[in-house]
C-alpha cells in the first residue's frame, strides 16, 4: 500500500479544475495540468483491483509532481469517455487544455499514463506532438517524458499510441465477448424465451446472487416448431401459408392467440432450432439435447427464403409460392430477352361440351405482355405442355440415379470433390502469401514514413495498411477452412450420402406428390428454365445434381 498521508489535499474549483489555492509564487516552467480519465463508470471511483481508476491516478499524478517540486494548478476530469473510440475534436478537456496551452496557463501536461490523451493511433501521437510544438512538456508519472526531438522520439511516439490503440481493441473485443464466451460454451444468456423452449433454474448464480436459467425442449410447442418446418421444407410454404394453415387446424401460439406470418419468419430464420446458441456473430457448438429441427431441414429452408427474396428476384430458382397448377410458376424465363415468364388463364368465348368455360393456362412473356416492349420470343407457351416436358426430364433423371449402385457413385463423386478443394486450398495458400508480402511492405513503409524517408505520412498509411490486414486475415480464415474441408473426409462423405439420399427420396416420393411437394422437388433439381421459340428448352440444373449425372456417365 502507499502512504497517502504525505500527499497534500488541493482545493479545486469543481466547475473550472483550476485551483482556489495557489501559492504567491510557483516557479517558471512548473506550472501542471493533470488530465484524470476513465472509459466507463464503474472505474469513477477508487477499486483496490483497478490501479487505473481516477481516485488513483490522481493520488499517483499528486505524489509525482511534489516528488519533482512542480505546482499543479488544474485538474481535468474525463468520466466514461473512451480514448479509443472518441476523437479529441469531441472531447470537451482536451479542447480545453489546447486552449489553455494557446493562453500559456500551464507548462507541464502530467497525466497516469500516456494512454489516458488518447488510444487512436492516427490521431494521438499529433495532439502529443502538437503540445509540445507550444512549449509544453508532455509527462506521465508511469513512464516519464516523451520528448519529440528527433525522427527517433517521434517514432516511439507513434508506436507508443499503436500499441494503446491495439490494446484497446483487444480490450473492446474481450468486454463484447463477455456474453459471446458464455454462448460459446452453451449457456444461454438471457433474452425471452424463444418458441419451443422453457426455461429451467440451473442452480448457477451470477455475480448479483441471482439463480440464472437454462434453455429446455417444451415438446408440445417443439411440435408445431417441426410442423412449420416441414410445411416450408417439404410443400414450399411461405410464412403466410403456414400460419393459415395452423390458424385453420387450430394451432395458436403461446399467447392463445392465431399465428402471423412475421412471427412465423423469425421462427423459422432462427438456428437456435438446431441446438446452436447465438450471441451476435459468436455460436456455440450444437446443443443435441436443444435441436427441435434437423440440419438438412433447416438448411434447405434458410435456402429457399433466400431464394425467395427481392435480393434474388432476377435469378430466384425456388419458386415464388406453391400455388396453382403450373409445374414451374415463378421459375422459367424468356430465353430471349431473359424476363421472367408469368403464368396467365383465359377461358372467356371458349366452352366444352359440358358447357363450362375452357380455361386455357400458359406462361407468358412479361417483356411482351406487361411492358408491351420488343421481343423476340412468342408472347406465351402453353402451360401443359411445357410442364410435360419438365415432368418427363425430371423423371428421367430421378430414373438415372435410381439405377445406379449408391455406393460407388458417392465414392467417385467424394474423389472428384476432394481433388477440387485441393485445388481452392492451393490457391488460397498462393494469394494468402502474397497479402502476407504486400502488408510486410506496407508496414516497413510507415517506419520510413516515421523517419522521414517516405513520401506518404501515417495517416496516408495507416487506413491501407488496416485494409490489407483484414483482407490477409480473411484469406488466412478462409484457408485454414479449405484445409479443414479436405481433412474433414468423414463429414465430406457423409455430405454427399446425404444428397444422393436425398435424391433417392424425391423419385420415391415424386409420382405420388401433390403439385406444392413437385414445385419443391423439381426447383431443388432444376436451377432454371429458359424458352425459346418453337417450345424449344433449355434446362440448367443444380449444380450438385449435374455433378452427380456427370459423376454417373463418367463410372458407367
Amino acid at each position: 500500500m502507499r502512504n497517502t498521508s504525505t500527499v497534500t489535499s488541493y482545493n479545486f474549483d469543481k466547475e473550472t479544475g483550476w485551483r482556489l489555492d495557489l501559492p504567491h509564487y510557483i516557479e517558471a516552467g512548473t506550472r501542471v495540468l493533470c488530465l484524470y480519465r476513465v472509459s466507463s463508470a464503474k472505474q469513477l471511483y477508487h477499486d483496490a483491483n483497478d490501479e487505473a481508476d481516477i481516485p488513483m491516478q490522481r493520488l499517483r499524478c499528486r505524489e509525482f509532481a511534489e516528488q519533482n517540486g512542480w505546482t499543479i494548478v488544474c485538474e481535468l476530469q474525463e468520466e466514461g469517455i473512451s480514448g479509443h473510440k472518441v476523437r479529441a475534436e469531441n472531447r470537451d478537456k482536451v479542447q480545453m487544455i489546447k486552449d489553455y496551452a494557446l493562453k500559456q496557463k500551464f507548462d507541464i501536461l502530467l497525466v497516469f499514463m500516456f494512454d489516458r490523451i488518447g488510444r487512436i493511433a492516427d490521431e494521438t501521437p499529433f495532439v502529443v506532438e502538437w503540445l509540445i510544438s507550444h512549449g509544453i512538456r508532455v509527462w506521465a508519472s508511469e513512464e516519464g517524458e516523451q520528448r519529440i526531438e528527433n525522427h527517433t522520439d517521434r517514432l516511439m511516439n507513434y508506436i507508443r499510441f499503436w500499441q494503446a490503440d491495439g490494446e484497446s481493441q483487444k480490450t473492446a473485443i474481450r468486454t463484447a465477448n463477455s456474453l459471446h464466451i458464455l454462448t460459446e460454451q452453451g449457456y444461454y444468456t438471457g433474452g425471452s424465451c424463444p418458441y419451443g423452449y422453457k426455461l429451467v433454474k440451473s442452480g448457477r448464480m451470477n455475480k448479483k446472487k441471482q439463480e440464472v436459467h437454462d434453455l429446455a425442449v417444451n415438446e408440445e410447442e417443439a411440435a408445431q416448431v417441426r410442423l412449420m418446418f416441414h410445411l416450408a421444407y417439404t410443400y414450399g410454404y411461405g410464412a403466410q401459408c403456414i400460419a393459415n394453415h395452423l390458424n385453420v387446424h387450430g394451432y395458436k401460439n403461446r399467447s392463445g392467440s392465431n399465428w402471423h406470418p412475421s412471427t412465423l419468419q423469425s421462427i423459422m430464420r432462427n438456428v437456435l432450432y438446431t441446438g446452436v446458441l447465438r450471441s451476435g456473430d459468436t455460436v456455440s457448438p450444437v446443443q443435441e439435447n436443444l435441436r427441435i429441427v434437423d440440419d438438412k431441414t433447416f438448411n434447405g429452408v434458410q435456402a429457399m427464403l433466400q431464394t425467395r427474396s427481392r435480393k434474388y428476384q432476377e435469378t430466384r430458382s425456388a419458386p415464388l409460392n406453391t400455388r396453382g397448377n403450373s409445374l414451374m410458376a415463378g421459375n422459367i424465363f424468356c430465353g430471349h430477352c431473359g424476363a421472367r415468364l408469368c403464368v396467365t388463364t383465359s377461358g372467356k368465348g371458349r366452352r366444352g361440351p359440358d358447357g363450362k368455360d375452357i380455361v386455357r393456362t400458359r406462361y407468358c412473356c412479361q417483356t411482351k405482355t406487361r411492358k408491351h416492349e420488343a421481343c423476340g420470343g412468342q408472347s406465351g407457351y402453353t402451360v401443359h405442355k411445357v410442364d410435360d416436358t419438365i415432368d418427363a426430364f425430371v423423371r428421367n433423371i430421378l430414373g438415372r440415379v435410381r439405377a445406379v449402385n449408391r455406393s460407388e457413385i458417392i465414392q467417385a463423386q467424394n474423389q472428384i470433390d476432394i481433388e477440387a478443394k485441393k485445388q481452392h486450398v492451393k490457391e488460397l495458400r498462393r494469394d494468402a502469401v502474397k497479402a502476407e508480402s504486400e502488408l510486410q511492405r506496407l508496414q516497413s513503409e510507415i517506419i520510413k514514413s516515421l523517419t522521414g524517408e517516405s513520401a506518404f505520412t501515417p495517416e496516408m498509411l495507416r487506413p491501407v495498411i488496416d485494409a490489407q490486414e483484414r483482407k490477409y486475415a480473411d484469406l488466412m480464415k478462409k484457408l485454414r477452412a479449405a484445409e479443414e474441408e479436405i481433412h474433414d473426409s468423414e463429414n465430406n462423405l457423409l455430405a454427399l450420402t446425404e444428397k444422393f439420399d436425398d435424391v433417392l427420396q424425391w423419385a420415391a416420393m415424386y409420382d405420388n406428390a401433390d403439385i406444392a411437394a413437385k414445385k419443391m422437388i423439381v426447383s431443388r433439381i432444376i436451377d432454371r428454365v429458359d424458352m425459346y421459340r418453337d417450345y424449344e428448352i433449355r434446362i440448367t440444373l443444380n449444380i450438385s445434381i449435374e455433378q452427380f449425372l456427370n459423376t454417373i456417365e463418367m463410372v458407367a
